[in-house]
């Protein structure tokens, strides 16, 4: 009978090191229960404004606490005071990001020792106010936000299997010389997280800032020192990895063989000592890795029904907003085109459907895909001596004739693109500024959409054929959806009504929520008084 690999029991030891409940009773955090169902209503609006995966939300609500506060006061010309831990923890749980009654009154003093961490850092940098400081605290911001979910909501079995993928392929792949082992290592270790639980680069620099400050969660004050000399330098360096043109070429190697190191890590997650016995007996792990494959598959079509449902409510919300302020106005302004109830419901309801139609047309993986998956697992589950290598082929950066040949084409493809949808929306006599406007929804629709498919592809171990039609679609469909990832990048850095939610909504709502918990509190103790 093989036996599991090293690797594969290093790994069943941290999920089972995971499970171990701390002895005694501890005194957790409580909020009242109105209060908790009236700010969770409130962030689940944030979270379709943000336009955020849903794993972002609790993380993005801690962010929004922390710029907040070291935003207002870096515009002020001050230095940051001490952030206070508990009425952030209190938010949160409040929100509903965490469960009330469930994290530990011992976990406020460690949240507030790492908030001082990162006061200490930007009160001690001599930054210029300037786009490029501010930048740079946003970022710290996001980096501080990604430690505080860590600390309150502990990814043990998270950051286990990144590195179990990592160790059991760092190995097998290898470059053609482009690039040294160290940056090969730093490149892979990124696209690891990346493909198995999608994650952004806020949270990717935490992990690696922890790779280059060994003491960075519990600094001494000469570590803390030596951080803040240096820290501007370890940014740069995390952005050249994050933005290295080679990243692509590994996270695609990962995306194809992160399904069997989800699988497992599937089997291990309810009961590790049950999955160990599992895994041991080959017969036992091949069922059990084609049950939760099967188990996967059923919940993907729901996890991608909600992010599709959250991108398209956002953008809708915004292209609603742009018809009423923007586009009508100026159409009686101009006197171009004409809003007739044809032209609204083009203008607002076709993005929507366009993305209702990529998700609904999402095809399961075929039954071949399974055998493949199970197969695959299989051999990352037990040792062998047989190692299979990846080639990476780094892309070559020499520009030939022929290179600036394609380019044009492309070019020519996306005007020849928005040409018929212009031509198209003159059939109806579209007015002349919705065009524009038109074009950027449906290209930010197409992206979110084309995203929301490849998140589809998880399960997928083999490669899809295309036919000719696929061929064709994409030269006049990829231009139209690299405008609409242009787009989106700058629509999350300046979405506007998140802004105006943050400036007029956040503090007035927060004062309301804070103002109900005293209520409530003053009602118990006058009842507490009565009986």
């Amino acid at each position: 009978m093989p036996k599991l690999s090293p690797l594969t029991n290093k790994l069943i030891k941290e999920y089972s090191r995971s499970e171990k409940k701390t002895s005694g009773k501890e005194d957790v955090i409580g909020v009242d229960e109105i209060t908790v169902r009236v700010a969770s209503f409130y962030e689940k609006i944030r979270g379709i404004i943000d336009w955020k995966g849903e794993h972002l939300l609790k993380r993005n609500a801690i962010e929004r606490i922390i710029k907040r506060r070291i935003v207002s006061s870096i515009t002020l010309g001050e230095k940051i005071s001490s952030i206070p831990a508990k009425p952030l923890v209190t938010d949160l749980i409040r929100s509903g990001h965490f469960e009330n009654n469930k994290i530990q009154l011992s976990r406020i003093s460690e949240v507030q020792e790492a908030l001082d961490k990162y006061v200490y850092i930007i009160n001690n940098l001599s930054l210029a106010k300037d786009q490029q400081s501010f930048s740079f605290y946003y970022w710290l911001s996001s980096v501080a936000a990604c430690e505080i979910e860590e600390i309150l909501s502990r990814s043990t079995k998270e950051r286990a299997l990144i590195s179990y993928m990592y160790n059991s392929m760092k190995e097998a792949v290898e470059t053609d010389g482009e690039i040294s082992e160290k940056e090969k290592n730093i490149l892979f270790y990124i696209a690891v997280q990346k493909a198995l639980f999608d994650l952004d680069p806020p949270i990717i620099s935490y992990h690696i800032l922890k790779y280059e400050y060994k003491n960075w969660e519990n600094p001494s004050k000469e570590d803390l020192k030596k951080i803040t000399k240096t820290i501007l330098y370890t940014k740069k360096r995390i952005d050249f990895f994050l933005e290295h043109p080679f990243l692509k070429k590994f996270y695609q190697l990962c995306r194809v063989y992160n399904t069997p190191y989800l699988l497992i890590g599937d089997v291990l997650k309810e009961d590790p000592k049950k999955g160990e016995e599992i895994l041991s007996d080959p017969q036992k792990a091949e069922k059990e890795i084609e049950k939760h494959y099967e188990k996967r598959a059923k919940s993907m079509k729901g996890r991608l029904s909600r992010a599709a449902i959250y991108a398209t409510l956002s953008i809708f919300i915004t292209n609603v907003a742009a018809l009423l302020v923007v586009e009508i106005p100026f159409s009686h302004y101009i006197n171009i085109g004409e809003f007739t109830l044809l032209v609204v419901a083009i203008d607002v309801l076709l993005p929507t459907f366009l993305m209702v139609f990529l998700v609904v047309t999402i095809s399961p993986p075929p039954e071949r895909n399974k055998r493949k998956v199970v197969f695959e697992t299989m051999k990352t589950l037990y040792q062998s001596e047989e190692i299979e290598k990846h080639k990476i082929k780094t892309p070559k950066s020499k520009k030939t004739f022929l290179y600036y040949l394609v380019s044009l084409l492309y070019m020519i493809s996306f005007l020849v693109s928005v040409g018929v949808i212009v031509w198209l929306l003159s059939l109806i006599n579209f007015p002349l500024l919705s065009y524009f406007i038109f074009i950027i929804f449906l290209s930010l629709i197409a992206f979110a959409g084309t995203k929301i498919r490849e998140r589809a592809k998880e399960l997928h171990m083999i490669e899809e054929k295309e036919g000719f039609v696929h061929v064709i679609m994409d030269i006049f469909a990829l231009p139209m959806l690299q405008l609409g990832k242009w787009l989106t990048i700058r629509w999350k850095k300046y979405n506007i009504i998140a802004v105006f939610f943050s400036a007029l909504i956040d503090m007035p709502f927060n004062l309301f929520i804070e103002f109900l918990d005293q209520w409530r509190k003053f009602l118990r103790e006058k009842k507490e008084e009565i009986y």
